[in-house]
């Protein structure tokens, strides 16, 4: 039997609901069903019951999961490569994450190649970050604005575009008699016929949720749409990274009629859907986004989006001909950083646009933002589909494997090219 591929993977636990851990999922399953992989995940960035290694159905022993800490450190690293003797070392999220993964990778490259799935879409250029993309032998790129800031910043690293995929036989339209059920089975009877907007992200800062109610308060207080529209928002309301929306709800009132609810439990993924197809609308107003996976998630269920135009999101909300939402362009820039990061732009819409935006969803009518919608799942499924997307994964790592070695294979030195210690 011919000899399967390992794989060491870094990142979000892959059974985590994160986007990280979500397209961390997706790559190690496009992996594995083409029956040429063995993968080891280390599942990091949450907090686990048990710390035993985990075998995922139906992969048995070719999928493995070491639940960890944070995001590992390099004695780990250093006893992993000893007893598992990968073939591949496979990473995804921000590099800041990494920082001493990047300082050993004297260590590493030697022994197998390091690939990397970048999720940087912050202007300017950050060159900062250099270093640690020439750390690796091969860059994916989620978006195109990261694929343009890897090629200017490391032109010499060998990088491919390769955008997040969604699955579009989970998340797909539903009918108007199974949306109207759902209606029926999930809301009180004064909320059946309102226009809903969702919002479905992270509590953090720089995802503006509680910018978002603040606005969403003042449109319906400046349109009188009290009793025609509702805003849900799918997350935790007391992230430590985020605000207390509770309170904030509560000190706006929006409570009294039901104006804010909060979807607050981990879902799968079939019920994540059927909240996007119960809806009207889904909104980001995010700051900075990587790619904005929960907005392509709502195309695929044929549900249009308001978006702020920054990072992955543009390429979501239109293919420069067709619109598939309301795109905000970003009126400001604000420059935000770290001992880490020097300096990192952050785009900002603001309330004017935001009021235009929703005035403009509403007036569309059901029957308009169903055409919107159905348009941006053909997107979806043309540009974003799951079987490209495993495609790309298994041609890559089998190219990294046969031309750029392996734990068996590797020619220490030959080619291989590392980054200049300051």
């Amino acid at each position: 039997m011919t000899k399967k591929i390992k794989v060491l993977t870094l990142g979000d636990h892959p059974l985590s609901p994160s986007g990280v851990g979500s397209q961390t999922k997706y790559v190690c399953e496009a992996l594995l069903n083409s029956n040429k992989f063995q993968i080891i995940s280390l599942g990091g960035a949450i907090k686990h019951n048990s710390y035993n290694a985990i075998k995922v159905e139906p992969y048995g022993e070719d999928w493995k999961i070491l639940p960890i800490d944070g995001y590992g450190t390099p004695e780990m690293i250093r006893s992993i490569l000893r007893t598992e003797k990968p073939d591949i070392l496979w990473l995804m999220t921000d590099p800041r994450f990494y920082g001493w993964l990047w300082q050993i990778e004297n260590e590493i490259r030697p022994l197998v190649p390091m690939v990397y799935y970048h999720v940087w879409d912050n202007y300017p250029l950050p060159f900062f970050n250099k270093k640690f993309y020439e750390s690796n032998d091969k860059i994916a790129t989620i978006s195109k604005v990261t694929d343009d800031i890897v090629r200017n910043v490391a032109p010499d690293v060998s990088c491919v575009y390769v955008p997040h995929a969604v699955n579009g036989a989970i998340f797909k339209p539903l009918t108007a008699e199974q949306k109207e059920n759902i209606r029926k089975d999930t809301l009180p009877v004064s909320d059946q016929n309102k226009t809903i907007f969702f919002w479905n992200n992270r509590n953090a800062r720089r995802k503006q949720s509680g910018t978002l109610i603040y606005w969403f308060k003042e449109w319906l207080d400046k349109t009188n749409n009290h009793e025609n529209a509702q805003l849900i928002m799918h997350t935790d309301p007391r992230d430590p990274h985020g605000q207390d929306l509770d309170h904030l709800i509560k000190h706006l009132e929006l409570n009294t009629n039901r104006q804010v609810l909060l979807s607050m439990n981990k879902i799968p993924p079939e019920q994540l859907a059927a909240l996007y197809g119960m809806v009207d609308c889904t909104i980001n107003i995010s700051d900075a986004e990587g790619f904005g996976l929960a907005t392509l998630e709502s195309l695929s269920c044929g549900t249009p989006i308001i978006v702020n135009m920054t990072g992955g999101l543009q390429e979501q909300v239109t293919d420069g001909v067709e619109w598939f939402g309301i795109g905000l362009r970003p009126t400001s820039k604000a420059v935000i950083g770290s001992q880490e990061v020097p300096y990192i732009y952050e785009d900002r819409t603001n309330k004017e646009q935001f009021f235009s935006a929703m005035n403009k969803m509403m007036a569309l009518g059901e029957e308009g933002r169903r055409e919107m919608g159905l348009k941006g799942r053909g997107h979806v499924l043309k540009n974003y589909n799951f079987e490209t997307f495993n495609n790309q994964w298994v041609n890559l790592m089998t190219d990294v494997y046969e031309n750029l070695g392996s734990w068996d294979t590797r020619n220490y030195g030959s080619g291989i090219r590392f980054k200049e210690v300051a």
